[in-house]
């Protein structure tokens, strides 16, 4: 968390997404910033001036900074997350080859449209939100015989928040299945292996460098994982969820690009559903 960048906007009219990984185009509703030195328009005050451009031009209105809910990413389908998640890309990893930029890129096809989901995105209305999008409801309360091996994925960006998200979804917790809590500070590497290794595991809450260290070592399993929860809508105090700060972007994106999740977000079978609550 240590990058002060600021919330860029998002994008709030529908764009054209290319099915190549080229240098997205963006709307209006990205606006540039005033350059230093120039002189607010006529009529509007320097403190307006600097409220509008504290964030970059983006829409205020969209943070519900008091519930810690940016609302923006409600209105946004799975064209404009693309969309957004490549200009992020492009703000905090500008030195990436083509090479690179197109293993960092998510297509829109590999992202789910929830848009029609209509209520707050917070941690009580979380339950609610994965029974809506899993199909099968009471598989929620399951879990695979092979131990460590989850369902559903939950991201967040620090560890309080994922201990926050499992605390929401704790009632899909039973005698023989967990809620797994994978983030540092909660419990060191070795000791998650081993709770892995020898517990069923139905739905895994962690943060992006932890649940890739733990994916490398084997004891967090993917090979019946059905669905990954971005919590993006979330932000600070500082107006910033985990798109908008680098330490937790970057790491977030090398988790969702790699192999074992890229070649299941289309397939037919053994599908991966990537939402973003």
């Amino acid at each position: 968390m240590a990058s002060n960048e600021d919330l860029q906007e998002p994008l709030l009219e529908r764009l054209s997404v290319t099915s190549e990984p080229a240098e997205p185009s963006y709307s209006k509703s990205f606006s540039k910033k005033r350059k230093r030195g120039t002189e607010p328009e006529p009529g509007k005050s320097a403190k307006k001036e600097k409220s509008k451009n504290s964030t970059a031009g983006y829409d205020e209105s969209e943070l519900d900074v008091e519930n810690g809910i940016n609302r923006a990413f409600a209105h946004m389908d799975n064209r404009l997350l693309a969309d957004y998640l490549a200009q992020r890309t492009r703000t905090y990893e500008k030195d990436l080859s083509a090479i690179e930029w197109e293993e960092r890129y998510l297509p829109a096809n590999a992202i789910q449209d929830a848009t029609t989901w209509d209520k707050p995105r917070n941690l009580e209305n979380l339950p609610a939100f994965l029974e809506k999008f899993a199909g099968n409801t009471t598989k929620l309360w399951s879990a695979s015989k092979k131990n460590g091996s989850p369902h559903t994925i939950i991201v967040a960006g620090a560890g309080l928040r994922a201990a926050d998200l499992a605390r929401a979804v704790r009632k899909y917790q039973t005698n023989d299945v967990m809620v797994a809590k994978l983030f540092a500070k909660h419990m060191k590497v070795k000791e998650q292996v081993s709770m892995l290794k020898f517990k069923r595991t139905g739905i895994a809450v962690g943060t992006p460098k932890r649940l890739q260290d733990l994916m490398e070592d084997g004891a967090l399993a993917i090979d019946r994982l059905e669905r990954i929860i971005i919590d993006c809508s979330h932000i600070d105090v500082k107006k910033r969820g985990i798109l908008e700060m680098q330490d937790t972007q970057i790491p977030l994106m090398s988790l969702l690009t790699q192999n074992s999740f890229r070649d299941r977000y289309e397939a037919e079978k053994d599908t991966i559903k990537l939402f973003f609550y």
